[in-house]
Parts: structure tokens; C-alpha cells; sequence
């Protein structure tokens, strides 16, 4: 089921209502902009590598992943119910929350006619509560997801674009731990950076320390730096 946070982010970014889900072929588009094609993605940007991969060959596509940098969370006992409880989530999410899913889309991006922009939002969370379970789980369920505002919006082109989201300098060579220091993150996610910057032609594989890989930014990088 569409959230409202779809349909707000299509309004956002369409001219107009009626350059909203346009049929192009055998596919729905979320908006049209001119000759572009935009794609809001909330979910996994896997489940449309396909389709954009197709859309690439005739057409210009920009493909929206919005991050929630903030989430206001609202709970209630049923759908229609008033609230129960409602506050900020003490988790704050960053640009580099885009590599966690970017994983599954290398094979795309970086591609000419492609641009990929991260939306940094702030967003409401609608929970309901569920009935207690036996099994470990989540107490309750998302019943929909609302744009409170776009905070920053990023476009990414190029593989060199991904690398200057890396904040400062990194040693040469270096490995996850670095990267995971520079850019603020857990060592898993640094994991995740490292293998879409390799992916992407940015980072080249030199070499090992003990178990740690050890990359090096690739020679066109350095020189368009």
C-alpha cells in the first residue's frame, strides 16, 4: 500500500498533478519532469534495478531514496484510535544510511543518464500497537509514513560523488576501520561503503593487513581530486 509519504514526495517533485504516475510501456512512473523520469524509492532500491536499467536506455531517470535523518513516532492501540504515546526516536539517520541499501544497485549506478539523489528528511511514524507474540518481534506495526520536511537533498552521478560523501582525508592505503573513523560509522556499514565504492570503479583492492582488505582511491579519482 502507498504511504503518504510516497504521494507527498511525488507532489514534491512533479511540476504539476498531472506529471504524476504517467504509464510509459509496460511500466507506471512516479512523476515526469520534461524529458526525466523520477522514481521515488522508499524501499529497496534492488526491487527496481530492473526497471531502471530498462528506463536508462531511452530515457534520463533521477531516482529519489529519502533517508529519515529524524523520525517523530506515533503510536496508537488501533488504526483510528488517538495517540497513545508520541516522540522523537532517538536514532538519527545520515547520507551514509544510503550505502545499507546502495549495496544492491552498483550494477546500475553509476550509469550516464542516471541520477540517484538522497532526500535527507524528517518523517512521522505511525504505529499500531500488536497483540503480544511468542516469538521475538516488533510489538507493533508501521500504519504509514508522513513527510514532515526535506531537510538536504544530494544528487549523486558519478562514483566520484559517492567517494566525496567521505568527509576529510584517508591514509594510503587503507581499510574499513579508517573509513568506518572517517565518516562516523560502525565498522559494518564502513564494510558496506567500501564494497560500492570498489563496485563503482572508486576504490581499487590493493592488498591485505593480517584480515583487513586494503583499498587504495582509484588513479582517476586522484586526479579529478
Amino acid at each position: 500500500m502507498e504511504t503518504s509519504l510516497h504521494r507527498q514526495l511525488k507532489s514534491y517533485y512533479a511540476p504539476n498533478p498531472d506529471c504524476e504516475e504517467i504509464t510509459l510501456g509496460s511500466y507506471r512512473i512516479d512523476a515526469v519532469d520534461g524529458d526525466r523520469l523520477i522514481e521515488i524509492q522508499h524501499g529497496s532500491l534492488g526491487a527496481i534495478r530492473d526497471k531502471v536499467r530498462c528506463l536508462l536506455k531511452n530515457h534520463d531517470v533521477h531516482v529519489v531514496k529519502p533517508i529519515a535523518i529524524r523520525k517523530y513516532l506515533v503510536k496508537r492501540k488501533k488504526k483510528t484510535g488517538e495517540p497513545i504515546s508520541a516522540r522523537f526516536s532517538p536514532r538519527r539517520g545520515s547520507v551514509f544510511d544510503l550505502f545499507d541499501d546502495l549495496v544492491h544497485f552498483t550494477n546500475v549506478f553509476p550509469h550516464p543518464r542516471l541520477t540517484l539523489e538522497v532526500a535527507l528528511t524528517i518523517q512521522e511514524e505511525h504505529r499500531v500497537v500488536r497483540k503480544p507474540r511468542r516469538w521475538k518481534g516488533k510489538d507493533y506495526r508501521v500504519q504509514d509514513r508522513v513527510l514532515r520536511s526535506v531537510e538536504e537533498q544530494i544528487e549523486l552521478n558519478t562514483a566520484a560523488d559517492l567517494l566525496n560523501l567521505i568527509p576529510g582525508k584517508l591514509p594510503s592505503p587503507f581499510h574499513t576501520q579508517d573509513l568506518a573513523k572517517a565518516a562516523g560509522v560502525q565498522r559494518w556499514l564502513a564494510q558496506k561503503i567500501a564494497y560500492c565504492l570498489r563496485n563503482t570503479g572508486a576504490i581499487t583492492l590493493v592488498g591485505k593487513e593480517k584480515n583487513a582488505l586494503l583499498y587504495e582511491i582509484a588513479a582517476q579519482e586522484q586526479a579529478a581530486a
